[in-house]
């Protein structure tokens, strides 16, 4: 499980949906959770917040424009490739914050990713899971 540090800056509420605005080391990340914000006595403007996400949730690129819906980008650059048969596992170093990233074997070669890459980390508003720190 990836597990970043961030500061709440947002919440927008509707119906049972929340949409919390994030800031990690400098970069805007949001999450969508189900639920009012009375149900999440941690959700408060300032606060701190663990941001987590499955490794298999995080989606490579190496495309330097992307204009895409995906609202979640983290640029970073690879540390390592562990290559196996059907799945790689992709390590990266987002300023100076290990990640991991588990993708296709196949995708690994069509994207040509080498060590020292920068490339673009994606991670969808709903694979995203908030806890206190």
């Amino acid at each position: 499980m990836n597990r970043l540090k961030g500061k709440i800056e947002g919440i927008n509420s509707h119906d049972e949906l929340l949409l919390i605005e994030l800031n990690v080391q400098q970069t805007k990340m949001k999450a969508i959770i189900i639920g009012k914000p009375s149900d999440y006595s941690y959700l408060e403007i300032g606060n701190e917040i663990a941001i987590l996400f499955k490794e298999t949730e995080v989606i490579i690129s190496n495309d330097k424009i992307l204009n895409i819906s995906t609202q979640n980008k983290l640029i970073c650059t690879i540390d390592l490739i562990n290559k196996g048969q059907l799945l790689s596992q992709v390590n990266l170093d987002f300023n100076g914050v290990n990640l991991s990233s588990i993708i296709t074997t196949s995708s690994v070669k069509n994207l040509n990713l080498k060590h020292q890459d920068t490339v673009t980390a994606l991670i969808k508003t709903n694979e995203i899971i908030l806890s206190e720190c």
